[in-house]
């Protein structure tokens, strides 16, 4: 097992310097979240052995179990989709709450993070491809959403996120990754107070290459670094 993470994360940061490359970024404007949903502690282990302190988890339990005993400088990150009444759980815990796609939530964020007076850093979900099956705001919501939250005073607008679709060819997704990014740039023309938009959060697996020569700055691998999931278990 720990042949294979440290093979598969080898692989990881070659192509991230690649597309970064190709881009003409510099490598350390993106950083790598190892989405860790499903995955028993001993991976997460041998994957902060190998250096990595960004993970990603999907459900709230799953994330408190793991931050109990994991070690305390991992910076967790909430990217999966996030119920009103599971916040009070995580507020205060995250480095970052990917999936903010409503003001509710945002105010139920505010209200944990005022009880604990804490600022937390939260990215906007955007649907960008406008999947039924997808969370996130459609793109023309963005801005207006944006000004809304902008005005909670214990949350912190970082950026923007988008799952992308599944798609065979990566290139496919290119102009979803275009798109998003553009309108961050929109966004942040706007200069609206206490928003930053300096995460893009988007590419995962299977396009996190384009992601990048797009413009990502935060890369979101599962299957990449652990493998396949087991959603049997």
């Amino acid at each position: 097992m720990e042949t294979m993470l440290c093979n598969n994360l080898k692989k990881v940061e070659e192509n991230i310097c690649a597309a970064c490359a190709k881009a003409g970024r510099d490598r350390k404007e993106v950083t790598l979240i190892a989405v860790s949903k499903t995955k028993p502690v001993d991976m997460l282990r041998t994957v902060y052995d190998q250096g990595i302190r960004e993970f990603g988890e999907n459900k709230v339990q799953e994330m408190c179990d793991k931050i109990d005993v994991l070690p305390q400088d991992i910076r967790w990150h909430m990217i999966g989709h996030l119920q009103t009444n599971k916040v009070k759980y995580i507020v205060g815990k995250t480095a970052l709450i990917h999936s903010v796609d409503s003001l509710r939530l945002a105010q139920e964020i505010e209200k944990q993070a005022a009880k604990k007076n804490v600022k937390v850093s939260v990215l906007i979900e955007v649907n960008i491809a406008e999947e039924d099956s997808k969370f996130g705001i459609h793109k023309e919501e963005a801005i207006a959403l944006v000004r809304q939250i902008a005005q909670l005073e214990h949350l912190q607008i970082e950026g923007l996120m988008t799952i992308a679709p599944f798609v065979e060819n990566a290139e496919d997704n290119r102009l979803f990754f275009r798109e998003i990014h553009q309108l961050s740039v929109d966004i942040k023309e706007q200069n609206i107070d206490n928003v930053h938009m300096d995460i893009l959060s988007m590419g995962m697996t299977g396009d996190y290459m384009v992601a990048i020569e797009e413009g990502a700055t935060m890369v979101r691998v599962g299957t990449g670094i652990f493998g396949e999931r087991n959603y049997n278990k």
